[in-house]
């Protein structure tokens, strides 16, 4: 297995910059998860590391080696798509067993029948293997693009978002069998998502990208708790974090649109300042005499708990509560919030005060 690092890499595609300054680490046997938007430069990033682009500029290592001059196949990296690419007309076992077949690796027809078996047990795919592709499900498929890398036995495993074509439950599935396959093979995992749930579950790491550049990376718990501007703060958590404007007055969060103001801890934000504050839904608490009211305009039942779209004067704040909380639509409702987890932002560059 190996290590990923990139430093300071930027691909131009013409006048289009894809990745600007990008410096990266991840650890060998890391099970790492790039977050970003369509066009932040995920695809990207992965096809740079696997050698299928040349960088502008900037330095590729893997275990420590600069692999600049390396083509994909000396890189030895498993590259894991959304598409599958699965040849259709080969059974499971011939698909399994074509990436084998190179005359470079020069393998026995013994040991190819070893990783097939073993790959295929390890995705319990083994009673399909003599079934065509074409008449596999969308999830079985997935599993066996999976196996054509695990067979390789890589350096890296590197994952273009390969649940996003399947229905939430099946993702929700193959989530826990792709940790659980990582945790098996001890092996270095490079896997890009749009979805911050996939990024939240299966993360040991999370980098979050935003146009070609890296703006945060920690534990899903570091990110969460700690988002470094409100780009991740928006990025991360459903619902998203509140982001509020208002002034910090004395200790306490002057709120502009909706009119109330509730106490804050300032984490050493100068008195008079005019801050976004930042607090996630389930740190909204509602109580009877709680001191700001709020109008229910929309509740979504998740099964444990509602979250509450609210709206204070200007202002739409989400609030998570239990489900046996009983709330009516266009019901007045009071609120507070936990002082000690709310977070300041400047209102001009987006930066977390205490970070910052």
């Amino acid at each position: 297995m190996a290590s990923i690092k990139l430093m300071g890499v930027t691909k131009d595609f013409g006048a289009n910059r894809a990745l600007s300054g990008l410096d990266l680490e991840i650890a060998d046997g890391e099970f790492f998860v790039l977050l970003g938007q369509t066009g932040a430069g995920k695809t990207t990033t992965l096809r740079v590391i696997a050698g299928l682009e040349k960088p502008t500029s900037g330095d590729v290592y893997l275990d420590g080696e600069n692999v600049a001059d390396w083509n994909a196949a000396q890189r030895d990296v498993a590259l894991v798509l959304q598409q599958y690419s699965l040849y259709p007309r080969l059974t499971v076992r011939g698909n399994l067993e074509f990436p084998l077949k190179s005359k470079i690796r020069n393998l026995s027809t013994v040991e190819i029948e070893e990783r097939v078996a073993k790959a295929a047990a390890t995705l319990q795919i083994t009673p399909l293997l003599d079934r065509k592709v074409e008449k596999l499900s969308g999830g079985e498929m997935q599993r066996v693009s999976i196996g054509r890398a695990i067979v390789r036995e890589p350096r890296v495993f590197l994952m273009d978002e390969p649940l996003s074509a399947l229905d939430a439950k099946l993702r929700e599935a193959l989530r826990v069998e792709l940790k659980k396959l990582h945790n098996d093979l001890g092996a270095t995992f490079l896997f890009v998502t749009h979805d911050q749930v996939e990024a939240m579950s299966m993360g040991d790491k999370i980098g979050v990208l935003n146009e070609g550049r890296l703006v945060q990376v920690g534990t899903p718990a570091e990110v969460y708790s700690a988002p470094c501007n409100t780009f991740v703060a928006r990025s991360v958590g459903t619902p998203p974090m509140n982001l509020i404007d208002g002034k910090l007055s004395s200790g306490r969060a002057v709120i502009n649109g909706g009119g109330f103001e509730l106490p804050v801890t300032a984490n050493g934000a100068e008195d008079g300042r005019n801050l976004i504050f930042g607090v996630r839904p389930e740190n909204i608490q509602l109580e009877s005499g709680a001191p700001v009211e709020a109008r229910v305009f929309d509740i979504e039942d998740h099964g444990v708990v509602k979250i509450l779209n609210m709206e204070v004067g200007g202002d739409k704040i989400h609030a998570t509560v239990p489900a046996r909380l009983h709330v009516a639509l266009d019901e007045t409702v009071r609120f507070g919030w936990k002082p000690d987890k709310v977070l300041l932002f400047d209102p001009e560059t987006g930066n977390n005060v205490a970070i910052d």
